[in-house]
């Protein structure tokens, strides 16, 4: 496996392949991360993962300059998992200049929900995850179904922007307890690791709910975000959406339910389709 931590680098050292599979990270990698470039080792002649840490997408009181670098121990794990390549570029690589071209996603998708809690944050991921899809060339991606809507955004700017690339959907992995696995986790104590199982638990039972025939969406949605309150977490959203758009239902149609919740300092997201 290389590394590589230039965009000349990487081009040179993808000019021969023809079918190649990326997989976006931030680092800090989990089984979750291992399991997408599994897939996209069943799909590609060559996986290319990214490791770069967006300071687009994150807003000034975030923790950017505390988001967790491991790089020597990222790789490792990348390499046992069939990793060809690790694209590990410093900002100033992926940003020489001021970006002031940057991908606008449309408000109906991404103002709502994470982008209503995090303004500016799909358009800061929509930017560099075209930029990378620009320096990769590859023909299919593979992203994670725990960001639930972040994968929906992708994957509305891949059509409308007509690009040949295969956006590959990956189901959450998820512990003994049902919490999703996350990069985030790591900030949680032993206590607040036992309790983070309730926020799965709290979308299980909003979806028992709808699976048994109700749709009064909202007070499904109260309760559980009340459910969360009452045990001490501060939840952004407990929300019950079509996958297909996020819209709200208004019939039959598909559904998911998505929960954004701080548990003491560390914000937790999580979703379930129904």
């Amino acid at each position: 496996m290389h590394v590589v931590r230039t965009i000349t680098g990487l081009r040179a050292a993808l000019k021969d392949q023809r079918d190649i599979s990326l997989v976006p990270t931030m680092g800090h990698l989990h089984a979750g991360h291992l399991s997408l470039v599994q897939i996209a080792r069943e799909r590609a002649g060559a996986v290319v993962a990214s490791i770069f840490v967006n300071p687009l997408q994150f807003a000034p009181h975030e923790d950017f300059a505390g988001y967790p670098r491991t790089l020597e121990r990222d790789c490792e794990l990348l390499s046992g998992a069939g990793c060809d390549i690790v694209f590990a570029p410093d900002p100033k690589e992926m940003y020489p200049e001021v970006q002031e071209y940057q991908v606008r996603p449309p408000a109906a998708l991404a103002d709502i929900l994470e982008g209503l809690a995090r303004p500016g944050f799909f358009t800061g991921v929509c930017t560099v995850v075209l930029k990378l899809f620009n320096i990769v060339q590859p023909s299919t991606a593979v992203f994670g179904k725990k960001d639930y809507q972040q994968f929906l955004v992708i994957q509305h700017m891949i059509r409308q922007l007509a690009l040949p690339i295969e956006i590959i959907a990956a189901a959450t992995v998820r512990d003994a307890s049902g919490l999703a696995l996350s990069s985030r986790n790591g900030y949680l104590n032993e206590s607040q690791r036992l309790e983070a199982a309730q926020l799965h638990a709290a979308l299980r039972q909003a979806a028992d709910e709808v699976r048994g025939g109700r749709t009064d969406w909202q007070p499904i949605e109260r309760a559980a975000f009340e459910a969360l309150a009452a045990r001490g977490w501060r939840p952004d959203y407990v929300a019950i959406r079509r996958r297909s758009d996020l819209k709200e239902p208004t019939g039959p149609a598909p559904l998911v339910v998505l929960a954004a919740a701080r548990l003491g300092d560390t914000r937790l997201i999580d979703n379930l389709e129904i």
